[in-house]
């Protein structure tokens, strides 16, 4: 096992330059009552820069050399790396320059701009920028300050466990840490083991986007084609060499979550703290709540609130996946005769619970399939729910757990054709950016009629798409050919039970 020496790199850090004071550590009195265990939330959220990005940043251009300094320096980052390497190069007084992405929400830019950056947008996703960046970085000789993989950009992450080691109670019992590259595990976890090998470090990641896990798993960094765009800080598809190294000798254990999850981590920490935190910042908090299901460590527990630096247009998908999340609330796709009375009769099946959502319109003279929410205090009443019904007669399917559900059919119901022939349904994912839409069925072509077509952006930097196309059976194979060489990440829709239901043709 190879030695970083990373307790002392942490220990002479220059992260008090910028931090002169440790972030808070607050106790989540709430989560804590609903879990029966003391949980805290460290506040990384209150850094300049809304995240603990500036610690790493910092600490690495500090230890440049004046020639370095001169050149000034370079990153590539959509977001919160960029404003830690900004805020750091205007403390020192050096130049310095950002390449981001096209698809980059402009309040990420603008924050960027507003430090003194130079600014450079190019391609769709960090892969491109970081491409571009090592051109310009070649040509100029300006230094790159990379976002994880470094270990002056690790000990400056590790200062956080030495404020949560003098802030938390005696008996802290584990650490909860979300995981992009790894930078901000392998900090904390290299330094709380050389001082409290007994705390318990758990990493945290997007079931979507679990490079690290996978990594882990099989002995070696390994590649993921496509990750999720949600928590988009920690959307990588491979972790750093050095990052790895750390997390296979110091951590414990690795937990992912989902979306719904995490907007339901996001709603926990606003009503203990009425702060809205961005989904790589609540991940922690949702790896804290899924371990609770099987049983916390003695002691309390921390979890890492990352940033805070969320795109407004994301609040209201968080806020309409949350309570999914939350499992108060369960979604059913039911099917009833179509006959006068039958509504009336199955809302009395459902009794007196407080209804969330009905979508249904005549679609069929024989059943009317409904879209129904319904809060519930968890899945035990849920499924609860789905036996009454199942025995009063009616078909019933359970979609709490279906994200398409979710993202598209919920605001299509009743939209079916009678008209569509040989209709297939894809979802897909493009960059959101001027134009994009239009690339994008320039990019599908005039082959296919289109039958359906539903569009959803949630803040993010790609919108979602469900596309339907009446495709003869004898030129599918043609179709996936040439949807494998749009580049757009789709999957097929076609046999979803909420859209065979509740979308399809009749």
């Amino acid at each position: 096992m190879r030695t970083y020496d990373l307790l002392r790199r942490a220990l002479t850090a220059r992260v008090s330059d910028v931090l002169p004071d440790p972030t808070p550590l607050d106790r989540m009195q709430n989560l804590s009552d609903r879990l029966s265990h003391p949980v805290f939330l460290k506040r990384e959220d209150l850094t300049p820069v809304f995240s603990f990005k500036l610690r790493g940043a910092y600490n690495r251009i500090t230890a440049l050399s004046p020639d370095e300094l001169a050149r000034g320096v370079i990153a590539a980052s959509a977001g919160n790396h960029a404003q830690g390497v900004a805020f750091a190069a205007r403390k020192l007084g050096i130049s310095c320059r950002i390449v981001m992405p096209r698809t980059t929400p402009s309040i990420k830019v603008l924050a960027v701009k507003r430090l003194g950056a130079t600014i450079d947008l190019a391609g769709d996703s960090y892969s491109d920028a970081a491409e571009y960046c090592a051109g310009v970085a070649r040509t100029t000789g300006a230094v790159p300050i990379p976002p994880y993989d470094d270990l002056e950009v690790i000990a400056g992450q590790g200062t956080i466990a030495l404020e949560i080691l003098r802030q938390a109670p005696r008996d802290l019992g584990s650490i909860f840490v979300p995981i992009g590259g790894g930078g901000l595990v392998a900090g904390i976890a290299g330094v709380v083991k050389e001082l409290r090998p007994d705390v318990r470090v758990v990493g945290v990641q997007s079931e979507d986007s679990d490079a690290m896990k996978r990594s882990l798993a099989a002995g070696k960094r390994v590649r993921l084609d496509r990750v999720g765009i949600f928590s988009d800080g920690t959307a990588v598809k491979q972790v750093g060499e050095i990052t790895f190294d750390i997390c296979r000798n110091h951590v414990d254990e690795i937990l992912t979550v989902t979306t719904d999850e995490i907007c339901a981590g996001i709603q926990d920490a606003f009503l203990d703290t009425r702060t809205i935190l961005e989904p790589a910042g609540a991940l922690a908090v949702a790896g804290v709540k899924k371990a609770a299901l099987a049983g916390l460590p003695p002691g309390p527990a921390v979890a890492i609130g990352s940033g805070a630096n969320v795109p407004f247009a994301k609040l209201g998908y968080v806020a309409e996946r949350a309570e999914v999340g939350q499992l108060r609330e369960a979604i059913f796709v039911v099917t009833i005769p179509e006959r006068p009375g039958s509504f009336l009769a199955f809302c009395e099946a459902v009794g007196e619970r407080a209804v969330t959502e009905f979508n249904y319109r005549l679609a069929s003279r024989a059943a009317a399939d409904v879209f129904v929410g319904v809060e519930v205090s968890g899945p035990e009443e849920a499924a609860q729910i789905a036996s009454r019904l199942q025995a009063g007669g009616y078909r019933c399917d359970d979609l709490s757990n279906d994200d398409f559900a979710k993202t598209h059919v919920r605001h299509m119901v009743g939209g079916r054709s009678a008209n569509a022939r040989n209709e297939v349904l894809y979802s897909f994912e493009f960059p959101e950016r001027p134009g994009a839409l239009l690339e994008f069925l320039k990019s599908l072509g005039a082959r296919w009629n289109i039958s359906l077509f539903h569009y959803r952006n949630h803040g993010s930097a790609y919108g979602r798409v469900l596309c339907g196309l009446e495709v003869p059976e004898e030129e599918r194979a043609l179709l996936r050919q040439t949807l494998d060489g749009l580049g757009f990440p789709y999957e097929d829709e076609t046999a979803s039970v909420a859209a065979r239901l509740l979308i399809g043709g009749e």
